[in-house]
């Protein structure tokens, strides 16, 4: 089975003013004069990581990371307790990778994302499709009602009764009943120990979960404070606003995409982000790759989706 790309280090850094008080950090690596290429983390609210550089060949491509608003490095950091977050929406999001994209010189670029990413990207592809040669995502989420109620509203406690009780015990009872709006009001509690405790219980049951099999070292990552925080809350605004989509929008605008070289990458045992999501894209992008990952979770950390999002990058590479 494939193994990622060396570890590298990027040979360019920086941080970018994109407005509303927001500066976002950026990094380069890989060959200079290589096919652009822009990865696009998830959550959100899951910042960068070094591993993520290791997806393209660096001979080959020009990879470029960054923190979306609120999270990473990334400032301010939405686990501040006055954290305004309503300048952090799907579009500014958006208008940020078109931002970051002309500050770099880049004409056009490979875009590669999962889960959260895969929404951000197909959103970015959809608006401007001129600017993506290629679309390689992974564990397909569309912020659609029945996905964000499989996911945190009790759907996959059929799965995890047992890692289902941290989730739901922060809130009290008489409010488990909408649990991303009980979370909010929790998030946003003044008590810093109330705020601390739902980010670590929200982010727990989702790194617990996002793999076939736990991986304690993603586990501890994810429940640090301020990492936990970060990520519940700005996952959790998001969903309370549905990714500020209309119904079904990034399935039904799927017919822009038709001109771009695309891959999908489903992990057939995710949790997270089920398969019910990626087949409804693939149906509204035959064009596109479409692979099933027969022994997988969600993570892009899995053997079967590594080796295919290393593939897909491969076969682009020009």
């Amino acid at each position: 089975m494939r193994e990622f790309y060396p570890e590298i280090e990027p040979y360019d850094t920086g941080m970018l003013d994109v407005g509303d008080g927001h500066t976002l950090y950026y990094e380069v690596s890989g060959n200079p004069d290589g096919k652009p290429a822009v990865y696009l983390h998830g959550g959100p609210g899951g910042a960068s990581s070094p591993t993520q550089r290791r997806v393209f060949d660096p001979e080959k491509y020009r990879i470029v990371l960054f923190d979306q608003r609120g999270c990473g490095r990334s400032t301010p950091h939405a686990s501040e307790p006055d954290a305004d977050l309503s300048s952090n929406t799907t579009w500014h999001l958006v208008a940020d990778i078109e931002r970051l994209r002309e500050h770099l010189g880049i004409d056009r670029w490979l875009v590669c994302g999962g889960s959260w990413g895969s929404s951000l990207g197909l959103a970015y592809a959809e608006t401007h499709p001129e600017k993506v040669t290629e679309l390689v995502l992974r564990g397909i989420f569309t912020l659609r009602p029945i996905e964000l109620d499989w996911f945190y509203e009790g759907g996959a406690a059929a799965i995890y009764p047992d890692l289902w009780e941290g989730f739901i015990a922060p809130v009290p009872v008489d409010q488990r009943g909408r649990l991303i709006e009980a979370y909010s009001r929790l998030l946003h509690d003044p008590d810093q120990s109330v705020r601390e405790r739902a980010g670590v219980a929200w982010s727990t049951w989702e790194s617990s979960t996002i793999t076939l099999l736990q991986q304690p070292e993603t586990i501890e990552r994810f429940t640090e404070p301020s990492f936990a925080v970060a990520f519940a809350r700005i996952e959790n605004h998001y969903f309370m606003n549905k990714g500020w989509f209309e119904p079904e929008q990034l399935i039904r605008d799927a017919s822009k995409l038709t001109d771009i070289p695309g891959v999908i990458v489903q992990g057939r045992y995710d949790m997270c982000t089920p398969a019910f999501t990626a087949w409804a894209l693939h149906q509204a992008w035959p064009e596109a790759d479409f692979q099933m990952i027969p022994d997988a979770g969600h993570s892009f950390e899995e053997p079967g989706i590594r080796a295919a999002l290393l593939d897909a990058t491969d076969r682009f590479a020009g």
